[in-house]
């Protein structure tokens, strides 16, 4: 469909006459949509670009390309710049410079650009005449972008609501900067270090014909290498239809460089091509020779007469005229080859002109339907340790999505006032960029220089800054009041300097969710006894307990409040509550809130309850009230040796990619726990310290179908000259059989089994940390009657090394580097904790029967990924200020998730409707269920509807896919058809689907 017949079918309103449709269509160019350019305006980009290649031979496509990390070793700015070159010599406004001047020279040349963080700040900074150039490039095929999302997201500890966005980002400015033609056909990850099944399904969902990466475990390369098995059709999903979330996938000769003797940049040692047979040195025939000795070599491994060679690395072509001079040199002589029977055939091309040929091949692939972790590169070096490194970052990143995605809801629900309002500019785009930045494979993944950690943190900072001042707008027009926002965002560690000296103040809890939720709060205050009413002037149940030893010395003089103030909200569905708090005393707590210093035998609410063993202050049993469940359960803290490469077996160092505990067992940091219990008619807490750095709070909240074990370790002791890698260990009386599940990128689930992979012959050499699996937002162990879930809120690693058990690392502080590039160990300390870093986390555990257990751990992994916003302001509300909003007509069924809520352009509307069960998980929620889009927001008229793909940059009824046969011989099944109505949308479980409204305020 053409975007202008999209205004004709779609704005389903009478009110749209002819005229308005007349002045719609005028508009249409500025709208920001998906560009639709005509094949004669551009008729030679994507495939059509592509050099011919000769049949019968063995053709060999060379691909020009540069990976710049978006940050590492040098920050974001400085890998631009080219600043800090002691650090790393690397420019890449630099890069592109040169790339584009040699394009120019010769119109056989092609070069791939794949990081639009980067390209966005360099293409701002061109001349007209150098954009309309570059333009001309892309146009006719010669400048390719893969990927093209704003980096090249990590794979391991991402979360999926959070890649979509910096995909979108990325593909959106292409598409509206250079049309159809801008548009990546090849989804190019050559650097994380290990794949995931969900980025696959995301990628097929965006509309990509294939996937192509570097890395993969050696056990794995070397078997697909003799089984002529390294291109597959990846099946990543379990739920979705195929080939909705089917993708080609091809793995990369030579991880993204070149063969080895043909890197011809600045950075690279290799001689030139010499072709002047007059001078002694010539080496044009020892080149050749080489050359086609490598290109029969790796043609043994790979199934078609066509194979592919990355020709650049990481931060090459600041000087392209060095790689390009030298490869056309070698396209020629080796070409020239021919005249004397030489079969192989050399060409520019690129990944997707690579792509195609492998389709023409009509060849039947094989299937692959589990996932690439762990990844390791030789026998001891598994990449397991990323998972949790920089877990402070980690968590950083996480709520920082959750602040996001709430500032662009508020963005879409305030209308223009929330961008320029009583409080002034705010903008959600500074936040999404930083955000877009933070999925980098070097950003949330842990595996940054300090300094470079330090920028990430500094721009999610920046961006909330911007956030706080549009949130405010937004929340000052729905309610009425003027009164100044207070944001508290160190509630964590009971910090909040309003709450703590203010008598009279209100609590605003907006809900991102399009569900209402119930959630605790605990705020820092220094009275013993306070009012608190709800919005319709209820009083709420409230307590007030001390602030815990282990949060007052966390705080390290950054708050002062003695208590906390305990109490629970309810906040409707997209919508906010306002709560308003009085002091009435000060003195002493009650009684019941006062800690003693014993174990209690048990604590429980009407859902669960946990017992302790009253000799060592551990738990001993959970136990799910409403099922009649009960398992032993114990839980302790332990820490892995880390290994400082002193080994017989191997050199390898722990670091921060690598995960090497000298010894299978770990170190109990204390075999009791000193314990204080703390019960009143809102929380039981079990305060538990195992040691002078870890310390945790057992939590169990009146309502609350699950219990929470928060955790703060650090600093972590090396005095003793050991790096230690920190973890929680939950051990069960459930009979795992070497089994447990994670989720993949917060989506579905997979199952992980001990010492096994389910696609090659394990041979296990270390036997924890390659049992190490990521886990992005939970995990689980199962019987036929019991499945215990854990939920964590952020991304860590964790394995089941024994039935029964589940184990999470939480921290890391090692004293050596990994030689993996990083040049420094992960010992992470700060102005405030310089003999190392504190950090806190939840985990919250439930306990269900197996075929129910969907229902209670995703909505729950949901409210600890999308967490509500709690703002303040101070003194008392005017009596007219509107103390409860919901952004939506109705709450959304149970298995429906409001992915997406964000402004596109003045008058259009990005919106996701994400079903959140799989197929099969729930009896209840893993069936269709519809959505009518003109029923859904309170405070908007949606007019008129498209559907777009995952990352909306193509309309969803023109994106067209390449299809692939796989070697059981099925068929592709026929596409869905169109859902009933324009208006409602129906959803299959795991189906995402993306729309663009056009809506007016009401």
């Amino acid at each position: 469909m053409s975007h202008d017949s999209w205004l004709f079918s779609k704005m389903a309103t009478p009110e749209y006459t002819p005229f308005v449709f007349l002045l719609l269509l005028f508009q249409s160019s500025v709208w920001g949509f998906p560009v639709c350019q005509t094949p004669q305006e551009s008729p030679t980009c994507g495939y059509k670009s592509c050099h011919a290649t000769k049949p019968g031979m063995l053709n060999v496509h060379l691909v020009p390309h540069t990976h710049d990390d978006v940050g590492w070793l040098k920050t974001v700015d400085q890998y631009f710049y080219g600043d800090r070159n002691d650090i790393q010599h690397a420019g890449v406004q630099y890069i592109l410079d040169s790339v584009v001047d040699q394009l120019l020279k010769n119109p056989d040349r092609r070069f791939i650009y794949v990081e639009t963080a980067f390209f966005y700040r360099w293409w701002k900074q061109q001349t007209d005449d150098m954009q309309n150039t570059v333009k001309q490039l892309v146009n006719e095929g010669r400048l390719e972008f893969v990927n093209g999302g704003w980096c090249m997201s990590d794979e391991a500890t991402t979360h999926y609501s959070a890649v979509i966005d910096q995909m979108t980002m990325g593909l959106r400015f292409l598409n509206d900067t250079f049309g159809h033609c801008g548009r990546p056909r090849v989804a190019w990850h050559i650097d994380p270090f290990g794949h995931a099944r969900e980025h696959a399904s995301m990628f097929a969902q965006m509309g990509y014909d294939g996937f192509f990466f570097g890395r993969l475990d050696y056990q794995d390369r070397n078997r697909r290498m003799v089984a002529r098995e390294q291109e597959m059709l990846w099946r990543a999903s379990e739920s979705l239809t195929p080939p909705m979330a089917d993708l080609f996938t091809g793995i990369l000769p030579n991880g993204y460089n070149p063969p080895e003797g043909f890197c011809w940049d600045q950075s690279c040692d290799d001689p030139p091509i010499r072709d002047d047979p007059d001078l002694e040195d010539y080496n044009v025939d020892d080149v050749v020779t080489r050359f086609l000795h490598i290109a029969h070599g790796q043609a043994l491994v790979y199934k078609t007469n066509h194979i592919i060679m990355t020709m650049g690395s990481d931060f090459q072509y600041e000087n392209a005229n060095l790689w390009y001079k030298n490869l056309d040199k070698l396209i020629r002589y080796v070409n020239q080859m021919q005249s004397n029977g030489s079969e192989v055939n050399v060409l520019y091309s690129t990944p997707s002109c690579y792509l195609q040929e492998l389709h023409r091949a009509n060849l039947t692939w094989p299937l692959k339907g589990d996932d690439f972790f762990p990844y390791a590169d030789s026998a001891h070096d598994f990449w397991t340790g990323y998972f949790t490194s920089r877990p402070a970052l980690k968590r950083y990143e996480r709520i920082s999505n959750s602040y996001l995605q709430t500032c662009k809801q508020l963005e879409v629900l305030g209308g223009p006032i929330s961008r320029k309002g009583p409080f002034g500019a705010g903008d959600s785009e500074t936040l999404k960029k930083a955000m877009a930045v933070a999925q980098h494979h070097d950003a949330v993944s842990g595996t940054e220089k300090q300094h470079v950690a330090n920028d990430y943190a500094r721009k999610l900072a920046n961006g909330w800054a911007h956030c706080q001042v549009l949130v405010s707008n937004t929340l000052s027009s729905l309610s009425g009041s003027s009164a100044p926002r207070v944001y508290c965002e160190h509630l964590n560690i009971s910090v909040c300097p309003l709450t703590e000296t203010s008598k009279k103040f209100s609590v605003n809890v907006y809900n991102p969710l399009a569900r209402p939720v119930s959630w605790p709060v605990r705020l820092p205050v220094n009275g013993t006894a306070y009012r608190i009413s709800d919005a319709k002037g209820k009083a709420v149940d409230s307590q007030v307990v001390p602030v815990s030893q282990a949060t007052a010395a966390v705080r390290r003089g950054r708050g002062y409040a003695v208590n906390e103030l305990l109490f629970q909200v309810q906040a409707p569905p997209l919508g906010y509550s306002t709560y308003s708090v009085s002091l009435l005393q000060n003195g002493p707590p009650s009684p019941q809130s006062s800690p003693l210093p014993r174990a209690p035998m048990a604590v429980q609410n009407k859902f669960l309850r946990v017992t302790f063993d009253p000799e060592t202050g551990l738990l001993s049993s959970l136990s799910n009230l409403e099922t009649q469940q009960t398992v032993k359960l114990s839980q302790n803290f332990y820490w892995y040796n880390a290994s400082d490469g002193n080994n017989s077996e191997s050199i390898q160092m722990s670091g921060a990619y690598i995960f090497r505990p000298n010894t299978s067992t770990p170190f109990i940091i204390s075999k009791t726990a000193k314990i204080e219990t703390l019960q009143n008619s809102v929380v039981q807490e079990v305060r538990q310290w195992f040691s002078p750095w870890v310390s945790q709070v057992v939590r169990l909240y009146t309502d609350s179908r699950a219990l929470e074990l928060e955790w703060t370790v650090g600093p972590v002791p090396i005095g003793d000259d050991l790096g230690k890698e920190v973890i929680s260990r939950l051990d069960s009386s459930i009979n795992s059989s070497g089994v447990f599940y994670t989720d993949s990128n917060g989506r579905e689930v997979l199952q992980r089994r001990k010492d096994y992979r389910p696609t090659w012959n394990l041979r296990q050499s270390e036997p924890i940390a390659g049992n190490y699996y990521p886990i992005n937002s939970r995990a689980y162990i199962k019987d036929d009657k019991d499945q215990l879930t854990v939920v964590t809120d952020r991304s860590q690693g964790g394995g089941s090394i024994q039935d029964g058990s589940l184990e999470i690392m939480l921290h890391r502080r090692l004293l050596y580097d990994d030689v993996r590039g990083v040049g420094e160990p992960l010992n992470e300390t700060s102005d405030i904790y310089p003999e190392g870093l504190v950090v806190r986390g939840r985990h919250l555990l439930s306990l269900s029967p197996p075929a129910t257990a969907a229902d209670t751990h995703r909505p729950l992994a949901q409210e600890v990924v999308l967490q509500p916003l709690i703002t303040f302001t101070d003194g008392e509300l005017h009596p007219s200020t509107r103390l409860e909003f919901s952004g939506l007509q109705a709450v959304l069924p149970p298995a429906v998730h409001l992915l997406t809520v964000s402004q596109w352009d003045q008058d259009t509307v990005l919106l996701r409707l994400e079903h959140q069960y799989q197929a099969s998980e729930s009896k209840e929620h893993s069936q269709p269920v519809t959505v009518n889009l003109q029923k859904l927001f309170s405070t908007l008229d949606v007019l008129g509807v498209s559907e777009m793909n995952l990352s909306a940059n193509q309309w969803k009824d023109e994106m067209t896919r390449l299809d692939w046969k796989v070697e059981s011989g099925e068929k592709p099944l026929p596409k869905r058809g169109g859902d009933p109505s324009v208006w409602e949308v129906n959803l299959k479980p795991m189906e995402i689907r993306t729309f663009l409204l056009r809506v007016r305020q009401r």
